[in-house]
């Protein structure tokens, strides 16, 4: 690859902070809320110009499709986002559980609202481009904005990017499937003028079950009702109205008595590497190019939808999977499909697996508990690293890349930080049993 020398020059300081979180969805949300709890000064840094991460940007309001009458879960901050938009007017129900969808929209301006009670300093549209390391300490990172390239100091810093970006800047250690193994990713969208009436009745006499789309789920939970969509575009494939190898299929999300059904996650681009801006490309124009696809085969072959507009599309693409760091701990399927207890707890987080093939629902009741040594990366310290890219193997990622259970890992990282910072530990020295006790005041389950 060719290079250009860039001139070192000394870089202004945009800010100093106790804690600084990089990433504003669920794992991002969840610590810096849990550590302005604490006490601790907290910077929530966003790329965007809102929070909310996969759950606005790229529509995915199901945060919580998984729940059914036995499920067992964290409690904490996750719920109380999923609350807290509720009396905020921005919940819907959710067809396929005892949970509530999100509305997008609405929940950008309910996590405003509750990030800036929260006494937390939100920083949009501006980009964590390096990490400042020194004698093996995170000490913080560097940025590019509209205000230039400039500097965050922090006492620690949270990795809430999805991608590890800050620990792979930071030189630790992490793994990535290969492009063609990496998971599909997503651009969702919403449509207006359906007519309710007619697609709930079609619904209610040809409804969905999960074992139309896995074939590997536990026994029995293959009947239950999954909203989703596939001989619709089976149809309109056959007829040639989309490619013959369109991978078009996937899930509808509420659907309002004005006539929206207001998330729509049935794109689906392949070989996609998150880390790679040509391939991210890529994938908007392909995912965009998809979206009119589904539209037409939906208005000819889905009852209710004859008269549907494309109402709004997600502002970035979906990713369900890219970087993971090599951890203290690396999480593995027998783990969380064996409620694994470990003496780092820091939550717990259903029986729930979804990817690759794999679907469990946690209809009985069981969990796992998620460990403190997943979200420490090797070789640096001071750096936290919360959501879908802690340390575990491709099954247990099916569970930890869960908007919910980034939230629970989110949640303990923002407390460990604010006790470390507090107590003057790293976050790899930080005294667990303090870590559990705050959480636990916090609201937590953590066993």
């Amino acid at each position: 690859m060719k290079s250009l020398f860039e001139q070192e020059k000394y870089l202004p300081i945009l800010a100093e902070t106790d804690l600084l979180v990089v990433g504003g969805g669920p794992a991002g949300l969840a610590a810096a809320l849990a550590a302005a709890r604490e006490g601790v000064d907290t910077i929530l840094l966003e790329r965007f110009g809102y929070l909310g991460g996969t759950l606005t940007q790229a529509m995915v309001e199901s945060l919580v499709w998984y729940r059914h009458e036995n499920t067992v879960e964290a409690g904490g901050i996750g719920r109380e986002l999923e609350e807290y938009a509720a009396e905020f007017g921005g919940t819907y129900p959710d067809p396929e559980s005892t949970g509530r969808l999100l509305d997008a929209d609405m929940f950008k301006c309910a996590a405003d609202r509750l990030i800036t009670e929260s006494g937390v300093k939100p920083l949009y549209h501006c980009y964590a481009v390096g990490a400042h390391v020194e004698k093996g300490l995170v000490k913080g990172i560097i940025t590019e904005s509209k205000s230039g390239r400039q500097a965050i100091l922090a006492k620690t810093v949270i990795d809430a990017t999805g991608d590890a970006d800050i620990a792979a800047f930071a030189g630790t250690p992490y793994t990535m499937e290969p492009r063609g193994r990496l998971m599909d990713v997503t651009t969702g969208f919403g449509v207006s003028g359906v007519d309710a009436d007619a697609f709930r009745k079609h619904i209610a006499e040809h409804p969905g079950k999960i074992g139309d789309w896995s074939s590997l789920t536990d026994k029995g939970e293959e009947q239950l009702f999954s909203a989703y969509f596939t001989h619709v575009f089976e149809q309109a494939r056959k007829a040639g109205v989309i490619p013959g190898d369109s991978p078009l299929e996937g899930f509808w999300h509420a659907i309002t008595e004005a006539g929206e059904v207001t998330g729509i996650n049935v794109v689906r681009v392949t070989d996609i590497d998150c880390t790679n801006v040509w391939d991210l490309t890529r994938a908007e124009i392909e995912g965009r190019k998809q979206v009119l696809q589904a539209l037409e085969a939906l208005r000819r072959y889905q009852p209710g939808f004859e008269n549907a507009k494309l109402r709004t599309i997600g502002s970035s693409i979906g990713t369900r999977e890219s970087r993971k760091i090599v951890g203290r701990y690396c999480l593995n399927e027998y783990d969380v499909r064996n409620q694994a207890a470990f003496e780092d707890t820091i939550g717990i987080f259903p029986e729930f697996l979804d990817a690759y093939g794999i679907v469990v629902i946690p209809t009985t009741g069981r969990y796992f508990q998620v460990p403190y040594g997943i979200m420490v990366p090797q070789k640096v310290d001071n750096l936290l690293v919360a959501g879908r890219c802690v340390a575990g193997d491709q099954v247990s990622h099916s569970a930890t890349r869960q908007m919910m259970c980034c939230a629970v890992t989110g949640q303990g990282a923002g407390v460990a930080a604010a006790v470390a910072v507090k107590t003057g530990q790293t976050t790899s020295t930080v005294d667990i049993q303090a870590v559990q006790k705050q959480l636990v005041r916090q609201g937590v389950r953590i066993n």
